[in-house]
Order: structure tokens, then C-alpha cells, then sequence
């Protein structure tokens, strides 16, 4: 962790990301008719300059990603990716549909999509209302890569770190692991931990 983050501040950014990971535990429980279980165990923030390859697995790894652009007094971007061996299992869960069938390839893109709307939407709406702020939104769209790649291909001028919450699903007794992270505007961070040690 950089030393200028406080644990204090990681461990109130991660309380109320696991509100909006509950909430949208909630809106995943209505939309599949299964029980479902988020968790964030785990938020880190990295530097940006030092991340590199086989630096740590899950940014190495080949993920599907849903990300969000957001604008406000802090902005920036959001996204949900899911490695590969978890994105089988997530649609298999989700959908109904047997490993191997060709509809589970053409169902795949639409499902994380709408999942990872679903949970993008759940915590950035708990970051806006319990900071009583308004964000604004782009249109949400999908990718395929590492997550470094993802990060390092930004054209914009982001702030040297990135935000990691490992949030853990359990969707019918399976074990289903995804990655928020959260790619902030220069400034941004420090003006997110000022408005949450506000309150």
C-alpha cells in the first residue's frame, strides 16, 4: 500500500464498497431468482507505475470487463472484470446453459455485461448517496484483456494509483471470484478520502 493512504481510509473505502456490493447482491438475487452472496475482503490500492507484468496474477490474467466512465467532484473509471475460469462458471450460474453449448458463448458478452452493470451501479450509487454527491455516467461498455493493459492504455491523465477491491460471489454453491477496480482522475483519490473522512 502507498505510504500517504492510510489503513483507516482503505478500511472506510472498503466499508462502503461492501454496502454497494450488498445492494447489489440484492438486484443479482431478483434478477436470477438464486441466492447470491458478494463480498469485498480485500481492497488495495497499487502504484500505477510499478505495476508490470507477473506482478500479481489476477492483473496478468486475461479478463472480461465491464467498464464505467464516471465524471463529478471526483471522476474517473470503474469496472468489473472477471478472469476466465470464473467466466464460464458466472454464465453457466447465471444462465441455466450446459459448459460447451453454443449458446453459452453467444449468451456470455450480454450476461457479464448485465452483471457487472448490476455491480457497478449498485457501488457507485453508494459512494454517491452516503457522500451526497451527483455523478454522471457514460455508457458502460465491454472488454477483453489484462488488466494492466486496460490501465496502461488510458489516454486520459490519471492519478499514479488504482484502486483494487477483490469481491468474492457465491452464486449455487460456486465459488466465483471478480475484480473491482477503480481508475481515478488525478486528484480524485485524495478528494474521495477527504469527502469520506468528512462523514
Amino acid at each position: 500500500m502507498p505510504e500517504d493512504i492510510k489503513s483507516e481510509d482503505i478500511d472506510a473505502i472498503k466499508e462502503i464498497l461492501n454496502i454497494g456490493i450488498g445492494r447489489s447482491a440484492q438486484m443479482l438475487n431478483c434478477f436470477t431468482k438464486s441466492h447470491i452472496t458478494l463480498s469485498i475482503p480485500e481492497v488495495r490500492i497499487f502504484d500505477t507505475e510499478n505495476l508490470k507484468k507477473g506482478n500479481e496474477k489476477y492483473l496478468d490474467e486475461e479478463s472480461a470487463a465491464v467498464r464505467l466512465e464516471f465524471m463529478g467532484i471526483f471522476s474517473g473509471i470503474t469496472a468489473v472484470a472477471f478472469p476466465k475460469d470464473s467466466v464460464a462458471k458466472l454464465v453457466m450460474a447465471m444462465t441455466g446453459e450446459a459448459a460447451g453449448t453454443p449458446e453459452l458463448d453467444s449468451l456470455r458478452i450480454e450476461t457479464l455485461k448485465e452483471v457487472g452493470n448490476i455491480i457497478i451501479n449498485g457501488v457507485m450509487g453508494s459512494i454517491s448517496n452516503i457522500l451526497k454527491t451527483h455523478l454522471n455516467y457514460a455508457i458502460p461498455y465491454y472488454e477483453e484483456g489484462s488488466i494492466i493493459d486496460m490501465i496502461k492504455a488510458e489516454k486520459k491523465i490519471y492519478d499514479n494509483k488504482v484502486l483494487m477491491a477483490m469481491a468474492c460471489f457465491t452464486i449455487k454453491d460456486l465459488n466465483v471470484e471478480g475484480n473491482i477496480f477503480m481508475l481515478l482522475e488525478l486528484g480524485s483519490l485524495e478528494i474521495l478520502i477527504e469527502n469520506i473522512n468528512k462523514i
